[in-house]
C-alpha cells in the first residue's frame, strides 16, 4: 500500500508525520523524501533506518547494465531505487513524496490508497508554468480514480482545480483546514509545540505536541489529522495514542532535520528549509514574532530561483551573510548581494556557507538571533 504527498511547501514535514504515527500504529513503514541534506540515503528509509551503503551499491551493481541503456536522471534512479527496497523489505505501508509537481513525477506511476496535497504555492515555475493555476494542474495530476484526496489548505482562486479533478475521477475531496482547526496554544518547557485542535467544532487531541516548532507546523498538522482519520476509514487501525506518540517521537521515528530547527540558544540560532515564496513567507513570518536586539541572517539561494519575489519578502533591518552552498546550481553570493542590495538588505558576502556562519555566530550577541536559509542545501552545510 502507498500514500502518495504533493505539494509546494510542507510535503516533508507531512509525510514524516504520518510515517511516525503508522510506525507507532504497529505498520512497518517505508519513506521516500527529497532532498537529503547530509546522506543522499536519508531519502529512504524504513521504520526511520536509512538504507544501508551496501544495499545502495548492491543494487546500483544488480542495475548497471539497464542504468546504462536507460540513462535515467538522479531522481528517477533513487525512486526506482526506493520502490525495489521497500519491495524486499516487505513494508506494509510506503509514504511517498512526489520530487516536483506530480502530474509528470515519476513517483506518479503508483496506485495510492490516499492522494494528499500539502498547498500550492510559487516554485519551479519554469518547469511547472507561471500561474497557480497551472501549478494546481501538476499537483492535481497525483489524483486517482476512486482514491480519496486530501488538500491541505483551501484555496477559493485554485480550488476549482482540484474539485473538477476529484469529479471527473470520482474521487472523495477532503479539505483539511475546513475539517480540523489548529491554533498553537504553548510551547512547553520541554521544547515543544503544542496544538489546540478542533475537529468538525469539538474539542479533540487535548496536550497534542510535537518537536517541530514551526508555526506553519499548524497547517502541517490539519493535513495530517485529515490524513490519518482518512486511513481509518479505509481500514487502518490508528488510535489517539499512535497520533501522540507519532507526533511527539517524529524526529526519533523518522529523523527528520532543517524544519525551524534550534542550533543553540546562546545566542538563539535558527534554520529552516524553506527556499520559496511560500516558505520564505512562513519563516518570516515567525522571525517577526521573536524579540531580538539584531538579527543576523546567513542566506544562500539555489540559481533557479525567482530572486526578486523571495528577496523582497525579507526584513530590511537584518544583518545578511550572503554566501553560496558548495553545489553547481548555487547562486554566486556577489552577484546575489547585488540582486538583494535593490531590496534594501545589506551584509558582507562569503564564498562558503561555514565562513559565513562562522562570521554570523562571532557577531551575534545572546541578545541577537542567527537564521540560516534561503535553500536546503545552505541549511544542509550547518547541521
Amino acid at each position: 500500500k502507498t500514500i502518495h504527498v504533493a505539494g509546494t511547501n510542507g510535503k516533508g514535514s507531512v509525510s514524516h508525520l504520518i510515517a511516525s504515527i503508522l510506525q507507532d500504529a504497529g505498520y512497518k513503514t517505508g519513506l521516500f523524501t527529497s532532498p537529503h541534506l547530509k546522506d543522499f540515503r536519508e531519502r529512504i528509509k524504513v521504520n526511520g533506518l536509512m538504507i544501508t551503503e551496501e544495499e545502495v551499491a548492491e543494487f546500483i551493481d544488480n542495475n548497471i547494465q539497464i542504468i546504462k541503456e536507460v540513462n535515467p536522471s538522479f531522481f528517477e534512479l533513487a525512486t526506482i531505487m526506493a520502490f525495489e527496497y521497500f519491495k524486499n523489505s516487505k513494508v506494509d505501508v510506503a509514504v511517498i513524496e512526489t520530487g516536483l509537481g506530480g502530474r509528470l513525477d515519476c513517483t506518479n506511476i503508483i496506485k495510492p490508497v490516499l492522494s494528499i496535497i500539502t498547498n500550492v504555492s510559487w516554485d519551479h515555475n519554469e518547469i511547472l508554468g507561471n500561474t497557480l493555476e497551472k501549478i494546481a494542474i501538476e499537483k492535481a495530476g497525483i489524483i486517482k480514480k476512486n482514491t480519496p484526496v486530501i488538500l491541505g489548505e483551501f484555496q477559493k482562486n485554485i480550488s476549482h482545480v482540484f474539485n473538477n479533478k476529484a469529479n471527473e475521477l470520482k474521487s472523495e475531496l477532503i479539505w483539511a483546514d475546513k475539517t480540523f482547526s489548529v491554533k498553537k496554544s504553548i510551547q512547553t518547557p520541554d521544547t515543544m509545540q503544542m496544538f489546540r485542535i478542533k475537529y468538525n467544532k469539538e474539542q479533540v487531541l487535548n496536550g497534542l505536541k510535537t518537536p517541530l516548532l514551526g508555526e506553519y507546523q499548524k497547517k502541517n498538522t490539519a493535513t495530517v489529522l485529515a490524513s490519518v482519520e482518512k486511513l481509518k476509514n479505509i481500514g487502518f487501525i490508528i488510535n489517539d495514542k499512535n497520533i501522540y506518540k507519532g507526533f511527539k517521537n517524529v524526529i526519533n521515528n523518522t529523523t527528520l532535520k532543517g524544519r525551524w530547527q534550534i542550533l543553540s540558544n546562546n545566542p538563539l540560532v535558527i534554520c529552516d528549509i524553506g527556499h520559496n515564496v511560500g516558505g520564505i513567507k512562513q519563516n518570516v513570518t515567525q522571525l517577526n514574532k521573536l524579540k531580538y536586539e539584531t538579527l543576523h541572517i546567513v542566506f544562500g539561494m539555489v540559481a533557479d530561483k525567482d530572486f526578486k519575489k523571495i528577496l523582497k519578502l525579507l526584513p530590511k533591518n537584518a544583518i545578511y551573510y550572503f554566501t553560496k552552498a558548495n553545489i553547481p546550481r548555487a547562486k554566486n553570493e556577489i552577484e546575489l548581494q547585488k540582486i538583494a542590495s535593490e531590496y534594501g538588505l545589506t551584509g558582507k558576502t562569503f564564498s562558503t556557507v561555514k565562513k559565513a556562519y562562522n562570521s554570523a555566530l562571532k557577531s551575534a550577541k545572546q541578545s541577537d538571533i542567527v537564521f540560516v536559509g534561503g535553500s536546503a542545501f545552505v541549511v544542509a552545510e550547518v547541521l
